[in-house]
């Protein structure tokens, strides 16, 4: 194999030191509950997937593969009363005043250069409601990941780096125990709220000490908003922003036209990193969507573009408009 290029070797010893490599998700509103478990369920019982290919052609470039299940109990209720979901403005069903429970299962493979990461991740949400269109969700998520380095495949800008000198040659290997915790606010048209990962900063971990005590707290704060501009068209807004003490803080958002809640396009900005663009397709219970992102700023060395590809499933059948004053996409 060849030597990974000095660039990524840099961020590869990064890496090793900090026991972290951030996750970006371009199509992130699409995977709320990842980032707060308040949110599961959020959209319903689904199924959703998300294959990234960050910086396409770059050799041992990060390449991610998400899937997860979500289980909202108001969908069973609804399923057994009536056999359909309806979401259209003169249905009675309404998604976040109803049943109080979700559960989710999600899982995620990271490849990063010689590091290759492994997360599973169990989430319980629920909700109270406060008034006839606002609802509080609180959520809280059991996480475990295991992270793997290669040393014959490390190349660091340190020949005979001390962080990696006692490995001689051999894996790297470790293991972690955390859990994750958050509040939402939410209503048919919005959400905002926040959320705490890895609350325990690594206290429980298994393995190799080549990264101890190097997990921090991260904190996240999410938002989203939607409405009808015709009959016809629609806007969706939504931001993410994170940060701990290693990294330090991210911050991105995107804005999508949403035409008769079937297709959308967007563009999005994570700050200093990146620019992308997006568009995708509703056919019944099915989503397909697609991102290009262009790295810039403190990226822009990075001359290669990166290709997101998703997937989401309705698990129970859902009548959502067309038309009229509703949008239904985030």
């Amino acid at each position: 194999m060849k030597k990974i290029l000095l660039t990524i070797a840099l961020v590869a010893s990064v890496l090793g030191l900090n026991a972290q490599n951030r996750k970006h998700v371009a199509n992130f509103s699409l995977f709320q509950q990842y980032f707060n478990p308040a949110l599961t369920g959020y959209e319903g019982s689904m199924l959703k997937t998300y294959y990234r290919n960050q910086w396409t052609g770059f050799e041992d470039a990060p390449k991610t593969i998400f899937a997860s299940a979500e289980l909202d109990l108001a969908d069973m209720a609804s399923w057994k009363k009536d056999g359909l979901l309806k979401t259209s403005q003169d249905d009675t069903y309404n998604r976040q005043l109803e049943a109080k429970h979700a559960f989710g299962l999600a899982v995620m493979n990271d490849r990063f250069g010689p590091f290759t990461e492994n997360q599973v991740n169990l989430s319980y949400g629920t909700r109270v409601r406060l008034s006839e269109k606002l609802s509080l969700r609180w959520g809280a998520a059991a996480t475990y990941s295991s992270q793997q380095l290669d040393v014959s495949r490390l190349t660091t800008d340190e020949e005979a780096d001390p962080e990696f000198e006692n490995f001689n040659g051999q894996n790297g290997k470790m293991s972690k125990f955390d859990l994750n915790m958050g509040l939402m606010l939410t209503a048919e048209n919005f959400y905002v709220g926040y959320a705490m990962q890895d609350i325990m900063k690594g206290k429980m971990t298994t393995g190799d000490d080549y990264l101890n005590k190097a997990f921090p707290q991260h904190h996240v704060a999410q938002a989203g908003y939607r409405t009808a501009l015709t009959e016809q068209f629609g806007v969706v807004v939504n931001g993410l922003y994170r940060y701990d003490d290693k990294l330090e803080d991210t911050m991105e958002g995107q804005v999508k036209a949403v035409y008769q809640n079937m297709l959308w396009l967007g563009a999005g900005y994570r700050h200093n990193l990146a620019y992308s663009v997006q568009g995708g397709v509703r056919l019944n219970q099915l989503r397909l969507g697609y991102v290009y992102e262009v790295p810039n700023g403190d990226a822009k060395y990075m001359d290669k573009a990166t290709n997101e590809i998703m997937v989401t499933y309705n698990l129970i059948p859902v009548k959502y408009p067309k038309f009229g004053k509703k949008v239904t996409i985030w």
